[in-house]
């Protein structure tokens, strides 16, 4: 398999600093060597330019940095659908979750239809309406889904469709920290939510399995959103919104595996990785070690 590797060092969709240094973190703990020993070919594109947040103030306090999230998604959207046009899988780096407004859309600019999964403590479902901090990052798969500010919504839409994607081909898993505003929407809006106490009853094998196919229907491909606080913060302590009570190691590697074997996924993301909250880098560790998992290794 051909894999581009992208870094996007975006802290300004959060208040909590430290993301930026995500991309980092992630290439220190060799994640480009590590995926060539698998016998993939890998090439690091580089890092999109991000606007440090001490050049500009943050504009309007219920879409905090709206122009320069928007700038740099329209980018990050132009090389994610250059790089599944040239036939390979882009695994972009973040930065926080604002990021995934560009490489979910430019995966459905090359694909048309596409599905998403979300794997993420939080919705990400608000909108500059419901949300009670104006930080975009909480609003990113609402305006993938067509809801919230058309500025947002309309980010890097090549193709004049009213939203990026079906919000019934949208799974969220891991979710446990949810605002009462982007629940009524979610709830509005079809999409699939597994909670965590979904995942207790049921297990982490059969939610991912019945994401997959959630979001495969009808659709061209899976972009695949993976946020590191929807594991649980003893294993993932360096995030920026940490929530307890999330998934285990052993279960987020094994919905990766699942990832693998459904050999849907055409994107993927791993965001939120917060060096200046973790310990000796465990996080980034445990992101390229999932995406060793998502990239198809096994132990036999």
């Amino acid at each position: 398999m051909r894999i581009n590797i992208l870094g996007v060092p975006m802290d300004l969709g959060a208040d909590r600093r430290g993301v930026d240094m995500g991309p980092s973190a992630i290439r220190y703990a060799n994640i480009s060597e590590r995926l060539r020993l698998l016998g993939h070919e890998v090439e690091d594109l580089g890092t999109i330019p991000v606007e440090g947040r001490e050049t500009r103030p943050h504009g309007d306090p219920k879409l905090k940095y709206l122009d320069q999230i928007v700038h740099c998604c329209n980018e990050l959207a132009a090389r994610v659908t250059k790089s599944i046009n040239d036939g390979a899988l882009p695994i972009t780096l973040g930065g926080d979750h604002s990021i995934a407004l560009g490489s979910a859309s430019g995966a459905a600019n090359a694909l048309g239809e596409i599905g998403v999964i979300w794997f993420d403590a939080h919705a990400d479902f608000n909108t500059n309406e419901t949300s009670p901090s104006g930080n975009i990052h909480g609003m990113i798969l609402g305006a993938l889904a067509g809801f919230g500010d058309a500025r947002l919504v309309n980010t890097a839409n090549t193709s004049g469709k009213a939203r990026h994607v079906d919000p019934r081909h949208i799974a969220i898993v891991g979710a446990r920290d949810l605002d009462p505003g982007e629940v009524l929407l979610l709830r509005e809006a079809g999409v699939h939510v597994f909670p965590m106490s979904e995942i207790d009853r049921r297990g982490i094998y059969e939610v991912t399995r019945e994401a997959l196919e959630l979001a495969a229907s009808n659709t061209k491909g899976i972009h695949i959103s993976f946020d590191m606080d929807v594991v649980d913060p003893s294993e993932a302590p360096g995030v920026g919104t940490p929530v307890h009570g999330g998934i285990t190691y052993r279960e987020a590697h094994m919905a990766m595996e699942l990832v693998a074997e459904s050999s849907k996924m055409v994107s993927l993301d791993f965001v939120e990785v917060n060096p200046i909250l973790d310990q000796a880098n465990r996080t980034a560790v445990l992101a390229t070690e999932l995406a060793l998992s998502a990239a198809g290794k096994r132990t036999f």
